[in-house]
């Protein structure tokens, strides 16, 4: 019987992939991926599985985030069914790149209800399953964000405002759990190669990655001072960090991942 249970949303390709495949290096863990795609979620959870460590379990059950009564249940029977919660790993996310005078209620609602209300039903969950639990070994929540939850960008607004709640969350969640132990922490990446950023690219992509990496002076964006592109496994190192004994003293933290882009501001 594995030893500990690891939810990861947003499994099924991006950053929520690579962290899964970080996590499964771990020997003796039940891994629990979820996303909103079930063809694609199984397939990465093969994929998984077969990097996994000696006696890592990988499990896969889709999940809408943006339904609360899905994202109770998922948490709900992970628990019954796998044993206490150890951590969990929010990637999942939804994006559109409009400004904001252009972008619709519809538009503003799904990222709303995907990336900010999703957050708040699957921390909810979790929350309440570990404060159950009397535990001596570490615990904890990463949320996945974006360094747009703290610096304004152009056409961004709908989403930067999802993330930035998912983080605000986060941190006040980390402050009430503090007391049964669980740290909980939000990591912000920047531009990074995953399906997500090339959509936003649009049709030419290295015209984009261009001006990701040198900056805008158009839509008021510096560049990266590293000079690269962050690959999915750059961000999910930092996530196998936060979510592991190592960072046992680690909490209400943001952590930008994004090449210095944002210089931190």
């Amino acid at each position: 019987m594995a030893t500990d249970l690891i939810i990861v949303t947003g499994a099924a390709g991006g950053i929520g992939a690579a962290v899964a495949k970080q996590c499964a290096q771990r020997p003796g863990v039940t891994l629990l991926l979820t996303d909103r795609e079930e063809a694609a979620l199984d397939r990465a959870a093969r994929e998984v599985q077969d990097c996994a460590a000696e006696g890592t379990r990988v499990c896969a059950e889709p999940c809408d985030l943006a339904s609360e009564e899905a994202v109770t249940a998922l948490v709900e029977r992970a628990v019954r069914d796998h044993g206490a919660l150890r951590y969990l790993i929010h990637a999942a996310g939804v994006f559109v790149d409009r400004p904001v005078t252009q972008t619709s209620a519809e538009e503003f609602s799904r990222m709303m209800d995907v990336n900010a209300h999703g957050t708040f039903y699957l921390l909810r969950a979790a929350a309440r399953a570990m404060e159950r639990e009397e535990a001596a070994h570490d615990r904890g929540i990463v949320v996945v964000a974006s360094n747009a939850a703290g610096v304004p960008r152009v056409g961004m607004g709908a989403y930067a405002a999802s993330k930035a709640a998912a983080s605000a969350l986060t941190r006040c969640l980390g402050l009430e759990l503090a007391g049964v132990g669980v740290r909980c922490n939000v990591v912000c990446p920047g531009s990074t190669d995953t399906a997500m950023q090339r959509d936003f690219w649009g049709s030419d992509p290295e015209a984009g990655r261009r001006r990701s990496l040198e900056g805008d002076l158009g839509t008021h964006r510096l560049g990266i001072p590293l000079g690269r592109i962050a690959r999915p496994e750059d961000v999910a190192h930092t996530v196998d960090f936060l979510a592991s004994e190592r960072a046992r003293h680690v909490t209400l933290q943001e952590l930008y991942v994004d090449g210095g882009a944002t210089l931190h501001a």
